[in-house]
């Protein structure tokens, strides 16, 4: 049964399903999305989403029905992690450190990530079309003044991930010796963060370095 994770690569809500999916030793195809175009997301949901991941599974097409559902992870959890990345025994840490993640953390790493990303689109109408995107939702000039702000904005970051800079010195994971979906999220952030090279992990963030080395590498065990 084919497996095609519909994506952006720099996507911080994309790496985390797509590490999850290789964590699990899943064989699966990637489609690039582009930003300015997701005419085939909009057709493969009927039009009920537009944004990724976006998960077919033979015939199964699964998405998010909310912000903040997870359904895609929830998906691969019961699917094929045998629920390991959403176990009963850390629920309640582990959707808080997610949703964090993918609030606080993210709301600084796509900022950073967004002033490297989007010159780069080499098609005009294509980057044009991702600013205007970009300012309807943030304002006129958000890029510009993101770029201006950026090391304020580094700080920020920097200062919200001492909190997994210290666990991660001390534990494999953020909850434990295994990964959870939280440990994917924050992957993602980071991944986003310094996708391309963009951007770097500082020499005292050890431990968040250790992280994504140890992550790549996981293997969940039957």
């Amino acid at each position: 049964m084919s497996i095609v994770l519909y994506q952006m690569s720099h996507s911080p809500y994309a790496i985390p399903v797509r590490q999850a999916l290789t964590a699990c030793g899943v064989e699966f195809a990637t489609k690039e999305v582009p930003n300015s175009d997701r005419s085939e997301i909009i057709h493969l949901t009927k039009g009920a989403y537009y944004q990724v991941p976006v998960l077919v599974h033979g015939d199964r097409v699964v998405f998010e029905n909310a912000g903040d559902s997870l359904d895609v992870a929830r998906y691969v959890d019961t699917t094929w992690a045998e629920g390991r990345l959403f176990p009963k025994a850390v629920e309640a840490a582990n959707l808080c450190l997610t949703e964090w993640l993918e609030d606080a953390v993210e709301a600084r790493t796509f900022k950073l990530a967004d002033i490297h990303y989007v010159p780069a689109i080499e098609d005009l109408v294509a980057r044009t079309m991702v600013i205007r995107h970009k300012e309807r939702r943030f304002g006129r000039g958000c890029l510009a003044q993101w770029t201006r702000d950026a090391a304020t904005i580094r700080a920020e970051l920097d200062a919200l991930l001492t909190r997994c800079e210290a666990t991660l010195r001390r534990s494999a994971f953020l909850l434990g010796p295994s990964p959870v979906y939280a440990d994917f999220a924050l992957y993602g952030v980071l991944g986003n963060l310094c996708h391309r090279g963009w951007n770097e992990l500082s020499k005292d963030q050890s431990g968040l370095r250790d992280f994504v080395t140890r992550l790549e590498a996981w293997r969940f065990t039957s």
